[in-house]
């Protein structure tokens, strides 16, 4: 039986691979980062076929992940958009490659990212938004957040109140 949803799960990882969890979602996403942003170009890029590419398109179109944008191309083909929830996904994109180049890339980064004025190599990492230091699986603990709402699928210790 294949799986349609994530949605009894309360995690926000399973709501989130609910909306790009299949397996052109994130490449889709990708390219249009890098600015491949029409049907054709992304068809030709991923080599995917175009009826899934089109469904794929429609799906990210209702989670208002992107939105088809009015101008036009030279040929005259509507050219695709990441939304502000769209943009919001480049963080997560850049680290999966990030893993991938040092990880499943023996021979070196296929695409290396260049960053900041003067054009450095970049390599993103993940830090804390409050104290800027770098979050790794050492420094991180989980708590139950104020979103749960069934003890026993989360396992974790309810979450300090501040004093």
């Amino acid at each position: 039986m294949k799986r349609q949803n994530f949605k009894h799960l309360e995690c926000s990882l399973a709501r989130t691979l609910d909306v790009v969890g299949e397996w052109w979602t994130l490449l889709i996403i990708r390219d249009l980062f890098y600015g491949i942003d029409t049907f054709d170009k992304l068809c030709w890029d991923l080599g995917v076929a175009r009826n899934i590419l089109a469904d794929r398109l429609n799906k990210l179109k209702e989670q208002r992940v992107i939105e088809k944008r009015v101008q036009l191309d030279w040929r005259g083909r509507k050219r695709y958009g990441l939304t502000p929830k769209g943009e919001d996904l480049f963080q997560i994109i850049m680290t999966l490659v990030a893993w991938g180049d040092r990880w499943e890339a023996p021979k070196g980064p296929p695409v290396v990212l260049w960053h900041g004025k003067n054009r450095h190599r970049g390599r993103p990492i993940v830090i804390c938004a409050e104290c800027g230091e770098t979050m790794t699986p050492r420094n991180v603990k989980p708590l139950r957040g104020p979103g749960a709402k069934r003890p026993k699928a989360l396992p974790l210790p309810l979450r300090p109140t501040k004093v």
